[in-house]
């Protein structure tokens, strides 16, 4: 008994066979008239080449359109319709030394980085960088079986409390560098006064000394200025007064309160814990500058752009 075709529209068995295209056979319903078959597939695995090249290879769209023999605008209709993140979580058999820290490209768009072993582990996109962006990220993290040794965050205050609540026993060191950062915000790179000129001396020691000797170092420094720290000034017309130097005043005060956190790393010398961000610092300024060759892409695309860049470094 001879089977006939079944047309994908009506699904009747009512068909013939009506000539070759392609070297294919097509067919026709007697019912519904509708014909297929002999269509030439297209080969679309040049696509996952030419993004590749587009996003991690530099390669604008018009170098693009001479390597594979299609127009620009043909290439970006094929971008927009490719999916190149897979969104697979790989996940570690230990306990990783967790890197936190998040990037900006624009006001209220920007994406949370969480990174161990110079790999992304997930990232979720962010408008203001909050520890409750933190929280579910870790959450995330956490649903998907992967458990902590230790976190390195950039030093804000409101992710330090919430891991100290939810993770009490685990170690958690604050970025040097974003200290370093803090007291040159408060001081300058060059600083006028003499007790600022050795409090950032101080402050570059960081990475170089041990939590003792910088302890032992910074309360020598208090000790000698003091009576400087506190000096105040009284305003003319409300009588009221306030610290003369008060940047130099919560320099040292910021020192003071993140000095716990400073030397965790030295503290847990098995755990091999990074004692800075730049592992995400570093990575944010290469995928930067990837996107920074395509300038002008519209949000939906260089999202795209940046998953494919963060799934694949």
């Amino acid at each position: 008994m001879l089977c006939k075709k079944k047309c994908p529209k009506c699904h009747s068995r009512d068909t013939k066979k009506k000539g070759i295209r392609n070297r294919k056979q097509r067919y026709i319903c007697k019912h519904c008239r509708h014909q297929w078959g002999g269509t030439k597939t297209k080969d679309k695995k040049w696509i996952k080449s030419a993004y590749r090249k587009y996003a991690s290879g530099r390669q604008t769209l018009d170098l693009l359109s001479e390597d594979f023999g299609v127009c620009p605008r043909t290439i970006k209709k094929y971008f927009d319709s490719h999916c190149p993140v897979t969104g697979e979580i790989v996940i570690p058999q230990k306990p990783v030394n967790l890197i936190m820290d998040a990037t900006f490209f624009a006001i209220g768009e920007g994406v949370l980085v969480a990174r161990a072993s110079s790999e992304n582990l997930l990232w979720k996109e962010t408008e203001t960088e909050k520890a409750e962006d933190y929280e579910e990220l870790i959450f995330m993290l956490q649903s998907a079986g992967i458990c902590f040794a230790s976190f390195t965050i950039d030093g804000k205050r409101g992710v330090l409390h919430m891991l100290l609540r939810k993770f009490p026993g685990t170690p958690v060191q604050f970025c040097q560098f974003h200290q370093i950062q803090i007291i040159t915000r408060y001081l300058s790179k060059k600083p006028k006064l003499e007790a600022g000129k050795e409090l950032r001396r101080l402050t570059l020691t960081l990475t170089k000394t041990g939590r003792k000797t910088f302890t032992d170092s910074l309360s020598r420094w208090h000790e000698k200025w003091e009576g400087f720290l506190s000096e105040k000034t009284v305003d003319s017309v409300s009588g009221r007064w306030h610290f003369t130097h008060r940047r130099l005043k919560s320099a040292y005060r910021s020192l003071k309160t993140n000095l716990p956190y400073l030397f965790t790393y030295l503290d847990f010398p098995e755990l091999g814990i990074p004692n800075t961000t730049n592992s995400c610092d570093g990575s944010f300024a290469h995928w930067k500058g990837k996107l920074g060759v395509h300038r002008g892409l519209a949000k939906e695309r260089r999202r795209k752009m940046m998953n494919y860049l963060l799934e694949n470094s």
